[in-house]
């Protein structure tokens, strides 16, 4: 394993405090199977930087490349997607292309069906409409790839419950959903309004279908011997439900994120691919009020508490603006707050402290259990000292 790392102190950080994050990075790098990046953004310019371990797994004897982890090492983002997809809302509302407060059937007819004729774009983006998996699944071998089949399911099924009562992470379906509404509203899919609005005008490397020239650069991921979806939850029942959710994810034999299927699909709610530079530089330009990628106003309604409270079906403490996840009770974020960004799955974190006009980005391809990891809440907790 590259036990060395790279570490750039470009903002001129306090030698002392830079130092003290070196020594969390490196504390964490030292007990790693693979390798990480942490990118601290200001005004879309780095401020600090560290990379370090390895783009595969140290044990795996199989695997044809071992490289260094790089400011050009890039990883699946898992639900790191959802708040790049929260900030496409942001500026489709800021171009008069969506509205969150229309109703879904406004843009898609078809969603009234089951009940579901009141429910608000706000509502799919707060993880509030009660449709947590698609029944009926599409069939195929990839399902979670087929967003048509799987909006079509969507548009017909009846909520768990009363749409804006409850709660609950809508780990895939968020995906399924949002990429129909943007169809619908605006003639494109989410990996062209990713490349046309972020990715070519702003120069981040983020994307949601990976160009095959880009493969070599994709760090594999893979899950630590302990990992476990859920480890709030301990009802019996309500795990056949995260079962479900989860099924063709990240269950047990189950490994779409280093497929080629994934890389060159759209799954909204967890397939992008990106740099740590990137995510960090987007979130500091969106917490920088000059930033220009949204408008103050649509920052702060997608910003604002759109829901909270205990999972209705994970048992986890949740706080929901627009698609983007906000500081909460367990310090998701860090001990700062305001915060807003989304977390995914295995320890991934990106996200913006707008008080401190920063934006930063962890991004692994190890994955631990979240009541296992402190990866990110320890390098949080020292960059607060810092800024």
């Amino acid at each position: 394993m590259h036990l060395d790392f790279e570490s750039h102190n470009d903002g001129g950080l306090p030698p002392a405090g830079f130092a003290s994050l070196q020594e969390v990075f490196a504390r964490h790098l030292v007990t790693a199977q693979g390798g990480m990046a942490f990118c601290v953004y200001r005004a879309g310019e780095p401020l600090a930087r560290f990379y370090g371990g390895s783009t595969v797994r140290r044990d795996d004897a199989s695997a044809e490349v071992d490289e260094a982890w790089s400011p050009k090492t890039m990883a699946v983002m898992f639900s790191g997607t959802k708040g790049v997809v929260a900030t496409l809302a942001a500026m489709l509302v800021d171009r008069g292309q969506l509205d969150v407060r229309k109703r879904v059937a406004e843009y898609w007819p078809e969603f009234a069906a089951g009940g579901k004729e009141a429910v608000t774009v706000a509502q799919l983006l707060s993880h509030t409409v009660g449709l947590p998996y698609v029944d009926p699944e599409p069939e195929g071998d990839d399902p979670q790839l087929d967003n048509p089949a799987n909006a079509r399911a969507l548009a017909a099924q009846t909520p768990l419950w009363e749409p804006g009562t409850k709660v609950a992470y809508h780990a895939a379906t968020y995906g399924f959903l949002l990429t129909e509404v943007f169809r619908r509203a605006t003639g494109k899919t989410v990996g062209r309004l990713i490349a046309e609005l972020i990715r070519e005008p702003l120069g981040l490397e983020i994307h949601l279908g990976l160009p095959e020239e880009l493969d070599h650069r994709v760090a594999t991921v893979f899950r630590s011997d302990s990992y476990a979806i859920s480890t709030y939850l301990q009802d019996p029942e309500r795990r056949k439900i995260v079962d479900r959710m989860y099924r063709n994810l990240l269950a047990e034999g189950k490994d779409p994120f280093n497929s080629i299927g994934m890389r060159r699909g759209q799954m909204s709610a967890g397939g992008g691919i990106a740099t740590a530079d990137a995510m960090a530089g987007l979130y500091s330009r969106l917490a920088d009020p000059a930033g220009e990628v949204v408008s103050a106003q649509a920052l702060a309604d997608a910003t604002a508490t759109w829901s909270e409270g205990v999972d209705a079906i994970n048992d986890r403490p949740l706080r929901f603006g627009l698609g983007f996840e906000l500081a909460d009770p367990i310090g998701t974020y860090g001990p700062v707050a305001p915060a807003f960004g989304h977390s995914g799955a295995g320890g991934g974190l990106h996200g913006a402290w707008p008080g401190k006009n920063v934006g930063f980005s962890f991004l692994t391809n190890e994955m631990l259990a979240e009541n296992q990891d402190r990866r990110a809440k320890d390098l949080l907790a020292e960059l607060a000292r810092l800024v």
